[in-house]
């Protein structure tokens, strides 16, 4: 058997370096050929192995979370897990980041993690019906919390961050036709050097018509659909599982160029085929090309797959095995149909104008063999690419603490109303109508609830079924508590669902760390697996899937640890209607009470001040972060999430909104203002609210705390006293903090003003500052 010896280089050990292997990896991988690679299989086993494929960091760590439940279909495993919404509909959904690729290459980095989840949803058979996305990036200006000393040329490369990857994400999801439901948009110096990027698609099929991505079937057929391969995103995986240096800007090439019309050809085309019944399984070529979505289609089947690379669509010419492996040029697809029918699948990729082209055959072997120019260029057991790459029990070491416990001399020393209008104008809580109004919130006429509310909802047509999905996350949490952070984030995902009416019944999650080979690392990442495990059990809320970011670190200064999740839940209509009523965020009329309902754990003064250190009053007034994150008792919000649904469909409320980032102050402040807006930047109209508060020491720890577990809602006078009967079984505190008023926010503490402002004056602030910050760095550049 000949292996390209004539094409290949010496296997140095610096060769083997810059693949990304260590020498005991590529000792085990001769264990396992029996022999030396060729250069075509070491880069094979490159990007198979590398942290961003093989997840030999976290797999030993991500097999403790709960993964099945009454809804779920398909759980981690494939390419994107799947619930059950009833009426015979089922539900795919996924969350993947694109970081190392959008500090690389803001605009093509967005987009094509954006096609990428794409592709991940409609593989399995389901059209994609919503996107959302959480973004980090570090601050716009000195001005900002932690960012007095950022250098210029730091805030305007984060200037430029901003901008593509806000336009890349627009540009893919406008393009493509799907509307983008909002998500988060967070500012914090750690995410200079390293943006995150995590993009969230969700899709609706029927139950009947799933498809999945394996191999089956003996002499069948393997055909490759969609655009030709070129050399763009050659090691995409292997870069995305290693530190960024002063090189960085080097690996350009390494980013993947995405086409959204044509994979909006591509979806039509898949979905079309899958019709004929002569598709027996489907694969996106996503990280790592050709090579993951083959080994992986006969790893899950048990077979093996012979590919003729001469037979592969290609856009430049000489390419090599290596690169053609390698390739990470999107909107591709591999697909086994049944032997004999391909006629029928290349007719439908015709009528699309898309390449479809048999490239292979599954065989029985189990192996992965690769033909080119008449040779064996590489010849694998599927299984050493993905059951045996290494796994790693990595040291863990928690990090000495640096940070206080307690507020620095004077944290109160500033007026409420002062404290406020700053917080306002701060780019992590003041509106993001700049980045959503970007995107295509309305396309296919099924939103229900877009950017700006608690979460985004969209109905499945003919159906009395929604979909409603939030996203969250918060790295100052998970650095001063990597667990509590990941608990917090997936009982405020749920709670934002659970706000809407729908019930919360799964979650995909993304983990973005630093540099695993760092024990405090994998000490953080274990700790917020484990807070992720007891959140997602206690609210019935398992993962389905999802993806590991690891190695965010530029010159040795990492993130804080930044688990993002995405929790997805049920809404049904009431018996009498004829489809879903999402419950609004926002204050509907005037002469309505505003009342808390409160879950939220019984804190002494000292307790609740320490816990004050966590919030963006803390990092935006004080600059100083402190103590730790709030408290959460999962049951309790277990019992407050039940009793706002049980309230949504007795009739009982007209809005609901939780209380989080900004804490009580802030989330009146969005019930009043965080109305749909015009392009014009004028709102429908603003229903503010007259209130007491009843709070003990300092008016900032009143009005700014971040406690968990509650949620302000507004009713009629009339229906107060059956919102109380509906808590009281449930333990839920009901408080009766004022009214609804018009055009006004007038905010009392034990009865003693300390916020009187009118909206209008509020709205110029908090509506403005995030593009203004822009605009201005922009002028400095």
């Amino acid at each position: 058997m000949i292996f390209e010896k004539t094409r290949d280089m010496n296997i140095t050990p610096e060769v083997i370096r810059d693949h990304g292997l260590t020498p005991d990896e590529f000792q085990k991988i001769r264990k396992l050929l029996g022999r030396d690679p060729s250069l075509t299989e070491l880069g094979i086993f490159s990007v198979m192995w590398s942290e961003h494929c093989s997840y030999k960091s976290s797999r030993v760590l991500l097999k403790n979370l709960p993964t099945e439940g009454p809804y779920v279909l398909q759980g981690p495993g494939e390419n994107a897990g799947i619930i059950d919404v009833g009426e015979g509909w089922a539900c795919a959904f996924k969350i993947e980041s694109h970081n190392h690729p959008s500090y690389v290459e803001p605009f093509q980095g967005a987009t094509t993690g954006v096609g990428g989840i794409l592709r991940d949803v409609f593989t399995m058979g389901a059209r994609p019906i919503a996107i959302m996305d959480s973004l980090r990036f570090g601050p716009l200006s000195p001005f900002e919390a932690g960012a007095r000393n950022t250098p210029p040329e730091t805030l305007a490369r984060n200037h430029s961050i901003v901008s593509g990857v806000v336009a890349g994400v627009a540009h893919y999801g406008n393009c493509f036709g799907v509307p983008n439901l909002g998500g988060e948009t967070v500012f914090d110096p750690c995410y200079s050097g390293n943006p995150l990027v995590n993009a969230f698609a969700l899709g609706v099929a029927r139950q009947d018509q799933l498809f999945f991505g394996r191999a089956s079937g003996i002499g069948n057929p393997v055909i490759y659909v969609g655009a030709k391969t070129g050399r763009d995103g050659i090691h995409g995986a292997t870069m995305a599982s290693e530190e960024f240096s002063e090189a960085s800007e080097a690996k350009r090439p390494n980013v993947q160029v995405g086409d959204p019309f044509l994979e909006k050809l591509l979806l039509e085309a898949c979905l079309e085929a899958m019709q004929t019944g002569a598709i027996v399984g489907i694969q996106d070529m996503g990280a790592a090309g050709l090579t993951s979505s083959s080994c992986e289609m006969g790893g899950r089947a048990g077979t093996g797959i012979e590919m003729d690379l001469d037979r592969v669509p290609q856009r430049e010419s000489g390419m090599t095995a290596y690169e053609m492996m390698l390739s990470e040029s999107q909107e591709r697809m591999l697909l086994v149909a049944e032997k004999g029918r391909e006629d029928e699948v290349f007719a439908v990729f015709r009528k699309w104008g898309l390449d479809a082209v048999t490239v292979g055959v599954v065989t029985s072997d189990g192996l992965l063999r690769i033909k080119h120019h008449g040779e064996v260029v590489a010849e694998i057991p599927n299984t050493a690419l993905t059951d045996e790459a290494p796994r790693y029990h990595r040291p863990q070491r928690e990090p000495a603490r640096t940070l206080a416990m307690n507020p620095p001399p004077g944290w109160d020393s500033i007026s409420p109303e002062k404290a406020f209008l700053r917080m306002a104008a701060s780019p992590n809580l003041a509106s993001k109508h700049w980045v959503y109004e970007q995107y295509d919130t309305m396309v296919r006429s099924n939103t229900l609830e877009g950017p700006g509310a608690d979460a985004g909802v969209v109905r499945i047509k003919g159906t009395k079924r929604a979909l409603a999905m939030a996203l969250d996350g918060n790295g100052r949490y998970c650095r001063l508590s990597p667990k509590e952070g990941a608990r917090l984030a997936i009982a405020e995902a749920a709670r934002n669902v659970a706000c809407t009416g729908a019930l919360p019944v799964a979650a995909t999650n993304c983990l973005n760390f630093g540099n695993p080979e760092k024990p405090e690392v994998m000490w953080q990442l274990a700790q917020a697996i484990d807070g992720l495990r007891e959140a997602c059990a206690a609210l019935e809320t398992p993962i389905t899937g999802g993806n590991v970011s690891l190695y965010n670190e530029t010159l040795g200064q990492g993130i804080d640890p930044t688990p993002i999740v995405g929790v997805v839940g049920i809404l049904t209509a009431a018996e009498d209607e004829e489809e879903p009523r999402p419950m609004s965020a926002n204050f509907r009329s005037v002469g309505h009470r505003v009342v808390l309902l409160s879950a939220a754990s019984e804190l002494s003064p000292e307790e609740a001040l320490q816990r004050l250190g966590a919030t963006e009053f803390a990092a935006t007034i004080v600059g100083e972060t402190w103590g730790l994150p709030p408290a959460l008792d999962l049951e309790r919000e277990r019992s407050l999430q039940t009793c706002v649904r049980n309230a949504i469909a007795a009739g009982v409320l007209e809005s609901a909104h939780d209380v989080s980032d900004g804490g009580l102050a802030f989330c009146l402040l969005e019930s009043a203002l965080g109305r749909p807006v015009e392009r014009d930047g004028s709102s429908a109209g603003s229903i503010g609210a007259r209130v007491n508060l009843r709070g003990d020491g300092s008016p900032l720890l009143t009005l700014f705390d971040e406690s968990a577990s509650r949620v302000v809602v507004s009713c009629t006078p009339e229906k107060l006293s059956q919102l109380q009967a509906l808590a009281r079984p449930l333990g839920v505190q009901v408080m009766d903090l004022g009214e609804t008023c018009s055009d006004r926010l007038e905010v009392s503490i034990n009865q003693k003003p300390v916020l009187a402002l009118a909206l209008t004056e509020v709205q110029q602030v908090w509506q403005n500052a995030l593009q203004e910050a822009l605009q201005a760095e922009a002028v400095a550049v």
